[in-house]
Parts: C-alpha cells; sequence; structure tokens
C-alpha cells in the first residue's frame, strides 16, 4: 500500500509541475516551479528531470524548464482520433444501411490497430468489435494495408517483434506471403481478412487519410463469412472516400 501510494503521490506532483508549465509561455527557473508547487528543490528536479527524458519537459541551456514536444504529439493524436471518430460517424452509418452488417473505425497503435467507433445493424446475428479492443496488424483488413504502406525493413522489424502470432489456419504467418498480400492490397485500395483474426468471420477494408495524405485510421466492415459479398468493395472504398474527404485529403 506505501508504494501505491509513494507512486501516486509522484504523479501528482509531476502533472502539478506540468500544469505549473502550462502557465508560462517562457520557460522558467526550477524555483518558480518550486514556489508554484510548493516542492522541495531535489523533488522537483528530480521529477522533472524523469519528464524531460520522456519528452514531456525540456530543459535550455540556461537550465530553465519548458513544456515538451511529447506533449504536442500526444495532444495532435488526441485531437485526430477525435475528428475522425466524429468525421466517420455518418458515413458509417451510410455503409452500414447499405450492407447490413457491422461497421469500424480503427486507430494504429504501435503493432496493433484498436477499434474506437462501430455501428451495428438490427439483425441478431452480427459481427461486433468491442471499441477499445486490440488485435495485431497482420491478422485485420485494415493492418494489412498498414503494413503495405510500409517499407520492407519497417515490415520485416514488425515481423520479428511479434513473430506473425497465429489465429486461426488462415493466418498469414509466413514473411514473404504477408508481403505480397500487404502489397497487393495497397495497389487495389482494399483488403480482405479472410477468417485470419476469427475463425467465421470475415471483413473487407480501406484506409483513411487526412489532408496531408497521412494514414490516420482504418475502416472495415465485418461479417460472418458466408454473408461477405465482393459488391461491398466499392461502397466500402467510397465510405473511405468520403471520410477522407471529410478530413481534408483531395488525392
Amino acid at each position: 500500500m506505501k508504494n501505491t501510494t509513494t507512486a501516486i503521490q509522484v504523479l501528482d506532483r509531476a502533472v502539478g509541475l506540468l500544469d505549473s508549465l502550462s502557465h508560462y509561455p517562457e520557460p522558467v527557473p526550477l524555483k518558480f516551479l518550486t514556489a508554484d508547487t510548493g516542492l522541495h528543490a531535489s523533488t522537483a528536479f528530480r521529477i522533472l528531470a524523469a519528464l524531460t527524458a520522456h519528452g514531456f519537459v525540456e530543459r535550455t541551456d540556461s537550465g530553465n524548464y519548458m513544456l515538451g514536444t511529447r506533449l504536442l504529439q500526444l495532444g495532435h493524436r488526441v485531437k485526430a482520433g477525435t475528428d475522425v471518430r466524429r468525421e466517420a460517424r455518418a458515413v458509417m452509418e451510410w455503409l452500414r444501411d447499405q450492407v447490413e452488417e457491422s461497421v469500424n473505425l480503427t486507430l494504429r497503435e504501435g503493432d496493433e490497430v484498436v477499434y474506437v467507433e462501430r455501428v451495428t445493424p438490427a439483425r441478431s446475428i452480427r459481427v461486433e468489435q468491442v471499441i477499445g479492443s486490440r488485435a495485431p496488424l497482420h491478422v485485420t483488413a485494415v493492418g494489412k494495408l498498414m503494413l503495405g504502406e510500409m517499407d520492407d525493413e519497417s515490415l520485416e522489424n514488425y515481423a520479428s517483434r511479434t513473430n506473425l502470432e497465429r489465429y486461426t489456419r488462415n493466418t498469414l504467418t509466413d514473411l514473404d506471403g504477408l508481403k505480397t498480400e500487404a502489397r497487393s492490397s495497397v495497389a487495389q485500395g482494399y483488403a480482405l481478412d479472410n477468417e485470419e483474426a476469427e475463425l467465421g468471420v470475415g471483413c473487407i477494408g480501406v484506409l483513411i487519410r487526412d489532408g496531408s495524405g497521412k494514414v490516420v485510421a482504418g475502416l472495415s466492415i465485418s461479417a460472418p463469412i458466408e454473408r461477405r459479398k465482393e459488391d461491398w468493395i466499392p461502397l466500402v472504398l467510397e465510405a473511405g472516400r468520403r471520410i477522407s474527404a471529410r478530413l481534408g485529403f483531395t488525392g
């Protein structure tokens, strides 16, 4: 209990220091921060050193402190995720109504995709991905497209880190085979999940891009494999184009 309490206390103090830094437009000396937070100088110095090591705080050559770029990066990611969900929702509902199956929005987090939004049909037998659930890139349609956007070295590093874990008998666990499918999927603009993450479930996925052309999310239909139709591919592509256009993409 003592260790837990101490850890929480350190977090509270770190947040206090970050909050104090946010009130200053220019880098400030340690004594300003200790005055604001009431922390002893040595305690504040240690916490600031840890925050600096992780990029949340920067220390200037003169020894003053300012907020770090890591916070800016995280802020952009939160805003981007919020923007994508907001702009995607209506299009996702349109796509669901066209195919009467579940539609998912995913973001990439490291070597996985995270399901951040979904819309489902009224039918009782359907595929549902729980918001917040995760899956490795190589077992999902959207993930294979994201892998296909990588250069060979990055894709090989992914395979090395994950060992291309098998989820079903259809999972692509051969690097050359994964490369081939990922590259061809990018070339055609969409990818399929042929029961690679879960037996009985098939998906069709496309990528979502922002105004700079950067991949920011993925959109997919999930359905029982016997109900999945190739006729849905143009609809998924159109939905992806619509969401990307809402985010400023004109390609």
